[in-house]
């Protein structure tokens, strides 16, 4: 049977992830400590790949029980540490020297800074999806690793068909209930894709056309019985969820069941 595979949580939104063996839900419907901090720039845009490709070459590791982050430019041996809570004008100041400009970090306890506000809750994806785009790039090819790292999705599914998550949405304004573990989801859109999977997560170098080979492929592998209204365009990948506030305080484990 379907089952969780994979927690992974961005406690910074756009740098690397953390491996969880459980994640308990938020008061607002999210993934706790799931892109609870988030950068801006002086415009008050988001600090992230999509508008900063500088910054993929940031390396974070967490100590989330201390409540630290460790980052490194990747490439050098410094390492910089850094308490969440108490060094945020350390953590400020080594952002905005990083990027030349004053850099603002905001957080959100609640739920979090996700990338669609109308889908806060986690985004899913089954394993075989990645695997299956994963052999879509052959030369070069990429890593299975390197897959998930493009596409940063929050929790994966093992023991499914390729594009399993295709089935978890409707129609536009319908969305599709489902269960992992005892935390009810309802499945709302395939996830719109950015510029950022195109590029190698550690360099930021371009995969020669990335997203063209992508689209053809999505579109060939489209699933037949998935709603296929909501493919204006096929450069989509991923389920975008929500949570309801009812289950705030669940825990959703690895090993959980999908249903």
């Amino acid at each position: 049977m379907a089952k969780l595979n994979k927690i992974l949580i961005f406690p910074i939104k756009s740098l690397d992830p953390i491996a969880l063996n459980e994640v308990e839900i938020s008061a607002g419907g999210a993934l706790k400590g799931d892109r609870e901090f988030a950068m801006f720039d002086k415009s008050g845009k988001y600090i992230n790949a999509k508008r900063y490709p500088k910054i993929h070459l940031i390396r974070a590791r967490y100590e989330l029980g201390d409540r630290l982050v460790h980052l490194q430019i990747q490439e050098q041996l410094e390492l910089f540490t850094f308490h969440l809570d108490r060094d945020q004008t350390a953590l400020t100041d080594w952002l905005s020297a990083f990027f030349e400009q004053p850099v603002e970090i905001r957080q959100n306890t609640v739920n979090g800074f996700p990338d669609d506000p109308e889908a806060w809750g986690a985004t899913v994806i089954s394993e075989s999806t990645l695997a299956t785009v994963q052999s879509w790039y052959v030369s070069p090819p990429i890593s299975i690793e390197q897959i998930r790292d493009r596409f940063r999705t929050n929790l994966e599914i093992a023991d499914t068909e390729a594009f399993w998550e295709d089935h978890l949405f409707g129609k536009a304004g319908e969305t599709v209930p489902f269960k992992i573990g005892d935390v009810q989801f309802f499945g709302t859109n395939p996830c719109q894709r950015c510029p950022v999977p195109t590029r190698d997560p550690l360099t930021g170098e371009v995969y020669p056309e990335f997203q063209r080979i992508f689209t053809r492929q999505r579109e060939a592998t489209l699933p037949m019985n998935v709603e296929r209204s909501r493919f204006n365009h096929f450069y989509r990948l991923a389920l975008n969820t929500r949570i309801p506030l009812t289950e705030s305080g669940k825990v959703l484990r690895i090993g959980d069941l999908a249903k």
